[in-house]
C-alpha cells in the first residue's frame, strides 16, 4: 500500500483516486466540478481538457493526424487507429471471463455478454453489486462518490454534481434560459439550444469517418456509427429484435401495442410515427419533390426516388442469406425473410388472421369493412386500395410501363410481365398434382380450379360464378355495357382487350396463324382451328333430327332452318286439312 502512495502521491479528496502529477490531479477535479472551461470557437461546445477540445476541433477541420501503416486509412483519435489496427493484427483485447471468447471491441463484448443472462463476473467491492462488464462497474463506482449527496429537495434524486443538480431543477420549474434567437423556441439546456439551431443553420459539424456522412449533432453520429459496427443495444422484451436506437425501438413496440398517435387532420387516418403520417399528407396536397433525372417519374419520398433508381441501373444492393435473392431496398428483403422465417406480424382484430405485410392485412380488412375509398374519376369504379385505381386507369390511358427486353411486348402489371417472360424462358416450375402439367407464377392455383371446380368469384347481378376474378370482370362488361378498349384507327370499342387485339389485324393484315398443311394464314386461332377440319375431316357438330355431321356450328345452324321449315310446312298442311 506504502509503495503505491509513493507511485501516485496526489490523492483526489472527493474519489481517493491516485495520480503521478499534480495537473493530472486537476484535470480530474473538473470532473467532480462539471467545469469546462475550453470551448470550440465553431460549435461552442465545451470541455474540461485543452486534449479534448484538440480532438473535437478535428471534426471541423478533418484533420486525420494518425494513419494506418497497413492500408493507410487515417483517424483523427489515436484510439480510433488502435481500434482498427485490430482488424489488420486479428488482436481481441476484450475478453468473456466466462467462455473466454475474445472481441476487438469492448461493444461486442458487451453485447456477446447477453448470451450469459445472470452472470455478472464484476463486483462492486463497496455494495457488492454485480455487473456483466467491467466499463459498468466503473460507471456504478461514481454512485459511492461523496459528491451523492448533491440530492433534489423536491424528488430526492442524487447527482455526482451541483452542476448536474441544477440543470435537472428545470424539469421541475419548467425553467428555459436558453432561447433561439431565430424562433424564441426556449431550452432548459444550452446544448439543446445549440443541437436546434442547426436546424436553421442546416450545419453538419459531424462527420462519419467510414462513408463521409455529416450529422448536426454527436449523438445522431454515434446512432450512425452503429450501422458499420452493427451495434444494436436496444432490445424488444416482446419479440427480441434489436435496434440501433432508443426511437427506432419506441417506434417499433407501437406493432405490439397498436399505438397510432400521429393523426391526419384532413381524413383521421393514425400513424405510428410522424414520419409516416408526414408522407401520408402528400396523398392529399399531391405533393411530389422528388423526381427522377432519367425517366421524370415524381416521388413524395426520397427513399421512393432513391429505390427507383436502381430499376434504372439495376442495382440490388440487398441479398438474401437463405436463397441468394437481391432486392432493391432493404424493406423489400425484411418482407422476403418472412418468407423463411414464417413470421407473420400483422393480425386482423376480427378474424385473427395473420400477414407478413402490412398492405396485405390493410386490404384484407377491407373484405370486413366493404370500404372502397378510391374512385375512377373516368367511370366511376371503386377500389379498395389505390395501387388498384392506378393499374385500372390504364385501362383508361392505355399506358403499359413494364416492357419485355426480349420481344419488346408491354404490360399494364408486372405481374402479367412476369408470367410473360416465361414464355421465352420455358420455364415452368410448379407441377398439377392431379394431371401433372407445369404452370408458372400462380397460374397453378387458377388451374386446380378445373379440377376442384372451385368457381369462388360471382356476379352480383346474376349469379352466374368463375374461377378467376379476371373472367368475372370480363363477364361484369355484359351488365354494364362497358367497352373500355378503343381502336386507335376506327374507334370502335370492345369490352376485352383480346377482342381488340383481334379487330386491329383487320386494318394490319396480320394473320399470325398458319396452317402446316397447306400455308393458309388466319386471324384468329379459332379460325385456323375450323380449316383444320377441312384436313382432318372432323365434324364435331352433329343434327339431332336426322344426325348428319358439320364441321362448324354455323352449319348446324343453316342446316337446322331445313328441319324448322319442313316442320312449319307439315304443320300448315295438316291445318288445311282439318278445314
Amino acid at each position: 500500500m506504502q509503495s503505491e502512495v509513493e507511485e501516485n502521491p496526489y490523492t483526489c479528496e472527493v474519489c481517493g483516486r491516485g495520480f503521478i502529477t499534480n495537473s493530472q490531479l486537476k484535470i480530474h477535479m473538473i470532473t467532480h466540478t462539471g467545469e469546462k472551461p475550453y470551448s470550440c470557437d465553431v460549435c461552442n461546445k465545451g470541455f474540461s481538457t485543452k486534449t479534448h477540445l484538440k480532438i473535437h476541433t478535428r471534426r471541423h477541420t478533418g484533420e486525420k493526424p494518425y494513419s494506418c501503416e497497413v492500408c493507410n486509412q487515417s483517424f483523427s483519435k489515436k484510439s480510433n487507429l488502435n481500434r482498427h489496427t485490430n482488424t489488420h493484427t486479428g488482436k481481441k483485447p476484450y475478453s468473456c471471463m466466462v467462455c473466454e471468447k475474445a472481441y476487438p471491441r469492448n461493444s461486442q463484448l458487451k453485447k456477446h455478454m447477453q448470451t450469459h443472462p445472470g452472470v455478472k463476473p464484476y463486483s462492486c467491492e463497496i455494495c457488492g453489486a454485480g455487473f456483466p462488464i467491467n466499463s459498468e462497474l466503473k460507471v456504478h463506482m461514481q454512485s459511492h462518490n461523496v459528491y451523492q449527496s448533491t440530492s433534489c429537495n423536491i424528488c430526492g434524486r442524487s447527482f455526482s454534481t451541483g452542476a448536474h443538480l441544477t440543470v435537472h431543477l428545470r424539469t421541475h420549474t419548467g425553467e428555459k434560459p436558453y432561447s433561439c434567437e431565430v424562433c424564441g423556441r426556449a431550452f432548459s439546456r444550452d446544448f439543446h439550444l445549440k443541437r436546434h439551431m442547426s436546424t436553421h443553420t442546416g450545419d453538419k459539424l459531424y462527420s462519419c469517418e467510414v462513408c463521409g456522412s455529416a450529422f448536426s449533432t454527436n449523438s445522431y453520429l454515434q446512432i450512425h456509427m452503429r450501422k458499420h459496427s452493427g451495434e444494436r443495444p436496444y432490445s424488444c422484451e416482446v419479440c427480441g429484435r434489436s435496434f440501433s436506437s432508443k426511437a427506432i425501438l419506441k417506434s417499433h413496440i407501437r406493432i405490439h401495442t397498436g399505438e397510432k398517435p400521429y393523426s391526419c387532420e384532413a381524413c383521421g387516418t393514425a400513424f405510428p410515427t410522424s414520419t409516416h403520417l408526414k408522407s401520408h399528407m402528400l396523398t392529399h396536397t399531391g405533393e411530389k419533390p422528388y423526381s427522377c433525372q432519367v425517366c421524370g417519374r415524381e416521388f413524395s419520398a426520397s427513399s421512393s426516388l432513391k429505390g427507383h433508381m436502381r430499376t434504372h441501373t439495376g442495382e440490388k444492393p440487398y441479398s438474401c442469406e437463405v436463397c441468394g435473392k437481391a432486392f432493391t431496398m432493404n424493406s423489400y428483403l425484411k418482407i422476403h425473410m418472412r418468407t423463411h422465417t414464417g413470421e407473420k406480424p400483422y393480425s386482423c382484430t376480427v378474424c385473427g388472421i395473420s400477414f407478413s405485410k402490412r398492405s396485405n392485412i390493410k386490404r384484407h380488412m377491407q373484405t370486413h369493412t366493404g370500404e372502397k375509398p378510391y374512385s375512377c374519376n373516368v367511370c366511376g369504379r371503386a377500389f379498395s386500395i389505390n395501387s388498384y385505381l392506378k393499374v385500372h386507369m390504364r385501362t383508361h390511358t392505355g399506358e403499359r410501363p413494364y416492357s419485355c427486353k426480349i420481344c419488346g411486348w408491354a404490360f399494364a402489371r408486372y405481374f402479367n410481365l412476369k408470367s410473360h417472360m416465361s414464355t421465352h424462358t420455358g420455364e415452368k416450375p410448379r407441377s398439377c398434382d392431379v394431371c401433372g402439367k407445369s404452370y408458372s407464377g400462380s397460374y397453378l392455383k387458377i388451374h386446380m380450379r378445373t379440377h376442384t371446380g372451385e368457381k369462388p368469384f360471382s356476379c352480383e347481378v346474376c349469379g352466374s360464378a368463375f374461377s378467376t376474378n379476371f373472367r368475372l370482370k370480363r363477364h361484369i362488361r355484359k351488365h354494364t355495357g362497358e367497352k373500355p378498349y378503343n381502336c386507335e384507327v376506327c374507334g370502335r370499342a370492345f369490352s376485352t382487350s383480346s377482342n381488340l387485339k383481334i379487330h386491329s389485324r383487320t386494318h394490319t393484315g396480320d394473320k399470325p396463324y398458319s396452317c402446316e398443311i397447306c400455308g393458309n394464314a388466319y386471324s384468329m386461332s379459332a379460325h385456323l382451328k375450323i380449316h383444320m377440319r377441312t384436313h382432318t375431316g372432323e365434324k364435331p357438330y352433329s343434327c339431332l333430327v336426322c344426325a348428319t355431321a358439320f364441321s362448324t356450328s354455323s352449319q348446324l345452324k343453316g342446316h337446322m332452318v331445313i328441319h324448322t321449315r319442313d316442320a312449319e310446312k307439315r304443320r300448315l298442311g295438316s291445318k288445311q286439312n282439318v278445314c
